[in-house]
């Protein structure tokens, strides 16, 4: 199995635990005597974990390989399913969610810090879509476990064995990760003048683009029904149709990225995100509306594996893979942070203020990636250049 493959096969199955809870959830809360709000408590459990696992990555990898890192990790991921699946209590949920969080956080930068070092435009956009096919996934794996009558904790024991069945590949490939990285005068080395500020407006890309991504996932529904009087069902086909063309947008822009340089794919999706966000802030008929949301899908599909790609060209390769780390504890922070400040807008003024909110964290995206390509331009790498 080719590393590619094997990292691949890791974001689909680290999707599966990520997307089922939600699923799930209402008969665990039945089980656990808990009220169906009682979800988002878990929530903060799971994304501070993830938060601090992410931006220790850098730091651990001083100290084991990748292989191992990888290896602990799953098997950190392992008993959180075996947690989930034997848990007593709302508690016993909540402790699960953290070995999660802390097992999902060490895998997802760590796999990305070998990517950005190994990997092409294609192939790393293709590692992150990857992720969206086991988000669709494993919500059908609980479906279907719920449909046979035997309980959701059986789905847990199914995830189980497939993050089992993800540790023994990464055991049996342990030493290819080290084997296989490029040579260390491939990249950029030490850190530039201003690594920095580099690293400080490259994290605020990052927060912004997943505030916006992850603020149409969680609102956008909403913002079609009641900020727009879509109809229920149409609104939803619509909300699944954004992840639908996210990942179809990762498959398509990847290799497109490799023909026309990251620089101006990057340029031209933080372009398209604004645009979105903006025909979503204006008034108009509801195509309009659905138009500017799926435009926002498509656009951001190659922000997030590009600006991971390119970490090294901004910080220097000594410190790339903890400026990954720290980017990527930054958008994990963003995904509970962002979307929030939106839900509090909208207990204020209502569905109507989804758009211009998100028009508002796009706007100031494209002013910290401006700042980042000038940046890069003084420095002379190639983020720099977005024509």
């Amino acid at each position: 199995m080719s590393l590619f493959v094997l990292a691949c096969f890791a974001y689909v199955s680290m999707a599966l635990p990520d997307s089922v809870l939600g699923v799930a959830w209402p008969a665990m809360s039945v089980d656990f005597d808990q009220p169906v709000g009682a979800l988002g408590l878990l929530l903060p459990f799971g994304v501070g974990a993830a938060v601090l696992s992410s931006a220790m990555t850098g730091r651990l990898l001083t100290w084991m390989s990748l292989g191992r890192l990888l290896t602990v990790s799953t098997v950190l991921s392992v008993a959180a399913m075996a947690g989930y699946a034997a848990a007593p209590s709302f508690w016993g949920v909540a402790a699960a969610t953290v070995l999660l969080g802390l097992a999902s956080g060490a895998i997802d930068s760590a796999l990305n810090a070998y990517a950005a070092g190994r990997f092409g435009p294609r192939q790393i956009t293709w590692m992150h879509a990857s992720y969206g096919l086991g988000s669709v996934i494993g919500p059908a794996v609980v479906t279907l476990v719920l449909s046979t009558d035997v309980g959701w904790r059986w789905a847990y024991v199914v995830l189980a064995g497939t993050q089992a069945a993800l540790g023994c590949a990464f055991v049996a490939n342990s030493g290819r990760w080290a084997a296989d990285a490029r040579p260390a005068d491939a990249r950029p080395r030490g850190a530039t003048p201003r690594a920095s500020t580099a690293l400080v407006l490259g994290s605020g890309v990052f927060v912004l683009q997943t505030g916006v991504e992850g603020g149409i996932g969680l609102w956008g529904y909403l913002y079609l029904t009641a900020g727009q009087g879509l109809p229920a069902d149409v609104a939803g086909l619509v909300v699944s149709g954004y992840w639908g063309v996210m990942f179809l947008g990762r498959l398509a822009l990847g290799p497109l990225a490799e023909r026309v340089g990251v620089g101006p794919m990057l340029a031209g999706s933080v372009a398209g995100i604004v645009a979105g966000t903006g025909a979503m802030a204006a008034p108009g008929p509801v195509a309009r509306a659905v138009g500017g949301l799926l435009l926002v899908a498509l656009a951001s599909a190659p922000v997030f594996p590009l600006l991971i790609l390119t970490t090294a060209d901004r910080v220097g390769g000594e410190q790339a893979d903890r400026a990954i780390g720290v980017q990527l504890a930054a958008a994990n922070a963003s995904n509970l942070l962002l979307p929030g400040v939106v839900g509090l807008l909208v207990e204020r003024s209502g569905a109507a203020v989804i758009g211009p909110a998100l028009l508002a964290f796009a706007l100031a995206m494209a002013a910290a990636y401006a700042l980042l390509a000038r940046l890069g331009r003084r420095a002379g790498g190639p983020v720099a250049s977005p024509a």
